[in-house]
């Protein structure tokens, strides 16, 4: 895939989930569970569509990454 193809799509797919999470239901009266499922289904398709992305796309380095959770969790 071509890189600059790639962050094309990319950017796409985080306008099109912040636009998700902008668009979340809000939880007061008259709330319905049914829009709230929706919106939650749509969030999580697109949050795991732009982590897959990411990982195929811009690998991050594993030794750091896990040095990072070792941090983490010390």
């Amino acid at each position: 895939m071509e890189k600059k193809t790639s962050i094309e799509d990319f950017v796409g797919m985080i306008r099109q989930l912040v636009s998700d999470v902008q668009g979340a239901p809000y939880p007061g009266q008259g709330f319905e569970p049914e829009l709230y499922a929706i919106w939650y289904e749509h969030v999580q398709r697109n949050a795991q569509d732009c982590f897959e992305f990411l990982d195929e796309n811009f690998p991050a380095d594993k030794s750091e990454l896990s040095k990072t959770l070792q941090k983490m969790f010390k």
